[in-house]
């Protein structure tokens, strides 16, 4: 099929490596418009248009695709299908009927669970035990429309959002290219989404992502993978903030750790230790407010920790 891509940042990087492998033509691909990235915050072109560019491809970069000049040019390309992976704008009705099999998007949960921006996020926050990717072919609902086909994946005990988000790109960018050869073939209807089951999964803002010390150590687990590698979890120390990575949660009548929710100190042979509502947490790697990020035991040094020292 002549398809156009439409996708914006890494993780859409193994879907548009897959299709311009396939025997699938991709005749443009779509991105959204430069934007400031990295520390220095330097306009930047997302990962998805510098591939598309390396590879000779036709790059849009559209403000929006509202706009009547980018529709036109989409209707002159006359693309079969337009394949979608996290493009990042919404795509107006207008737009949606141009392709002939419409605009096919991959999505990195198992619809209707998890309908919305952050997928990953929410099912490692929730505790799922599994997850996985969707094709469904977009409509102007919400992440509504009907699905023609899934892929599932085990969530493991350590699972940051980053880690489960790399696997699930690789594994669905194999579903998207199987959904598009069905839809060429006449072998893939899509399946209109049961009723039951909906969860939503809104972006996680920076607020949101802050520990609660009261909460349950599993919860305070989950929250900082959640939240790695971002927006990242972080708590208070003294005043400043500090971000915090994954933590493990400690176990067993022997560990004498703090009691008190958010207490903090630098235990022999157990490292750095945060209490919560139930057991203790070990700190992993930490990053002080305007500084590089480091492991917790260098930091505990540099702090010189006093017994009153609490995480807020």
């Amino acid at each position: 099929m002549r398809v156009v891509f439409a996708g914006t940042p890494a993780v859409a990087l193994p879907s548009l490596e897959a299709l311009l492998a396939s025997a699938h033509d991709v005749i443009a691909v779509i991105t959204r418009p430069d934007a400031p990235a990295g520390r220095g915050r330097r306009t930047a072109a997302s990962p998805v248009a510098e591939l598309a560019r390396a590879a000779g491809i036709e790059t849009r970069t559209p403000s929006t695709p509202k706009d009547p000049a980018f529709q036109g040019w989409l209707r002159s390309v006359a693309p079969d299908s337009v394949p979608v992976v996290a493009y990042g704008a919404l795509v107006p009705p207008d737009a949606l009927e141009i392709p002939t099999h419409g605009w096919v998007n991959l999505h990195f949960s198992l619809l209707p669970a998890w309908r919305g921006a952050a997928p990953v996020q929410h099912a490692i926050l929730h505790g799922d035990e599994v997850t996985g990717a969707s094709t469904f072919r977009l409509e102007a609902g919400l992440d509504t429309g009907p699905v023609y086909g899934v892929v599932t994946e085990r969530i493991r005990p350590r699972d940051t959002s980053g880690e489960l988000l790399g696997r699930l790109a690789v594994s669905g960018a194999q579903l998207l290219l199987a959904t598009l050869d069905g839809i060429e073939r006449g072998e893939c209807a899509p399946v209109p989404q049961p009723a039951e089951g909906v969860s939503l999964a809104p972006k996680l803002g920076v607020e949101d992502v802050r520990v609660d010390w009261a909460a349950p150590a599993q919860h305070v687990d989950r929250l900082v993978r959640a939240a790695a590698p971002t927006p990242g979890a972080w708590t208070t120390f003294r005043g400043r903030r500090l971000k915090l990575g994954p933590v493990e949660v400690l176990t067993g009548s022997d560990v004498p750790a703090p009691t008190a929710p958010g207490q903090v100190a630098d235990l022999p042979g157990l490292g750095v230790v945060a209490g919560t509502a139930t057991a203790p947490v070990r700190l992993g790697r930490v990053q002080p407010e305007g500084k590089a990020a480091m492991d917790a035991a260098s930091w505990a040094r540099g702090m010189r920790l006093e017994d009153a020292d609490v995480l807020v």
